[in-house]
């Protein structure tokens, strides 16, 4: 019963004569922040590889660690908002008949809303001559989603096909633990190596429900979700620890320029997937309630990342100006996926390219001292895809994605032992604000 791919689902069709099965594939909208920590890089649009100059460079670019003369303790606290898109109902083919919940022309989209907080940032630095060692705990991912669907129909006016009505809830959560060592070799130039410990979770559970009662013409009626109703579960776990290194340089090419750049491997992770029957099973012919139908497992991957950054800064030390690239490797998700457990040949899931720009003006005059920050990125489209020769449904379901822009802004102030800064990035998405306090001894 299991279309082994990475997101898999299950779904019957239901139609007026035979009632055959048929595998659809109906991935999450993952969102997943591969972008730098802090308050002061969101207020930059990310571009902080070639600033790296507080205490969120133990994940962003440890050679940045250098430049931190004192002992210092960095805390970061983050607002999650997330609107994630999904298909909700309506006609995946043919016209609707006017019956019943089969009165949409085309598909009609859900969102999901969902508010999240947690504390994303906790290091300690602690520098020695032209040395720099630090601690910190980093929260990559932070996501949750639930939709629902109520009615999606293929076919004609006389021959109906009505979906499973299904509920789906996604929960996404990834940790680091990391230690990150930076060493100056000259004035100009440090390197930094980070290793660290990623804690991975993902469940997704899907529950697909049949209409109210056996009966033909139910099949235009709406779905109570009734747990009597429940045909099937079907479920994707990640529960998985992994060890990854980041390596980093940092390079002072003249008082106003430097450059940066960085490597972050993707943590590692077995995926299994199950499928149970449920109570109304039994229209299909599936086994008592619980009874496991289907399983598979297969190791994978999160992407990897690199990238390379410049900054300018005026010689007054007031405006600074960063940008940077970074190249996300998506498609190591499908690619890594065993092809005799979780065959993903029908979907294509591209790497992206993520361009950040920001800048700083800071008012040193002000007691404490000011700093205003604006910034934007470009987030490439890293929706799974399905190809010419996946099936009707899969095409509708799983068009391409879009790229976004994300707009951000931020003001810190800076006293004579620690600093206090406040972030916010905004797309169509995802809204995320962050407090952040970093404190010198």
């Amino acid at each position: 019963m299991i279309r082994q791919t990475l997101f898999i689902a299950l779904a019957l069709c239901l139609t007026a004569g035979a009632v055959p099965a048929q595998d659809v594939t109906v991935p999450p909208t993952l969102q997943f922040s591969i972008s730098n920590p802090g308050a002061r890089s969101l207020g930059f649009g990310g571009a902080f590889i070639a600033l790296a100059d507080d205490a969120t460079a133990a994940f962003a670019n440890p050679s940045g660690l250098v430049q931190i003369n004192k002992p210092e303790i960095s805390l970061e606290g983050r607002y999650w908002g997330y609107s994630t898109p999904y298909t909700e109902r309506g006609r995946i083919e043919g016209d609707p008949t006017g019956i019943g919940v089969d009165v949409v022309a085309g598909l009609r989209g859900g969102t999901s809303s969902d508010d999240l907080t947690g504390v994303s940032f906790l290091s300690l630095v602690y520098p020695w001559q032209d040395w720099s060692i630090a601690l910190y705990r980093h929260q990559s991912a932070n996501f949750e989603s639930f939709s629902e669907t109520q009615g999606l129909f293929a076919g004609g006016s006389t021959t109906c096909c009505r979906f499973t009505d299904d509920r789906v809830h996604t929960n996404l959560e990834i940790l680091s633990y990391g230690l990150s060592v930076a060493h100056r070799f000259t004035d100009e130039l440090s390197l930094g190596l980070s290793l660290a410990y990623f804690d991975n979770n993902f469940d997704l559970v899907r529950h697909a429900y049949l209409p109210d009662e056996d009966d033909v013409l139910q099949i235009f009626a709406p779905t109570s979700y009734s747990p009597e109703r429940m045909a099937w579960q079907t479920s994707l776990h990640i529960d998985d620890t992994d060890w990854e290194l980041t390596a980093g340089f940092l390079w002072t090419v003249s008082p106003r320029w430097r450059l940066g750049g960085f490597y972050r491997g993707g943590p590692s992770f077995e995926l299994r997937a199950e499928a149970y029957s449920g109570p109304g099973g039994f229209v299909f012919g599936l086994p008592a309630a619980g009874t496991l139908i289907g399983q598979g497992t297969s190791p994978g991957a999160f992407p990897d990342v690199y990238g390379l950054g410049c900054a300018f800064r005026s010689d007054d030390g007031r405006l600074t100006l960063a940008f940077e690239w970074n190249r996300v490797e998506y498609s190591t998700i499908l690619d890594r996926l065993d092809p005799d457990d979780f065959d993903s040949n029908d979907l294509v899931l591209d790497d992206g390219n993520e361009f950040h720009l920001g800048g700083e003006y800071v008012f040193l005059r002000s007691t404490p001292v000011v700093a205003a920050r604006l910034g934007m990125w470009l987030d490439p489209d890293h929706q799974p895809t399905a190809t010419a020769a996946s099936d009707l449904i899969e095409r509708v379901l799983l068009p391409s994605g879009e790229t976004e822009i994300h707009w951000s802004a931020g003001i810190g102030l800076a006293f004579e032992n620690s600093q206090i800064d406040l972030g916010a990035d905004f797309s169509d998405p995802v809204k995320t604000v962050s407090l952040s306090a970093i404190y010198n001894f």
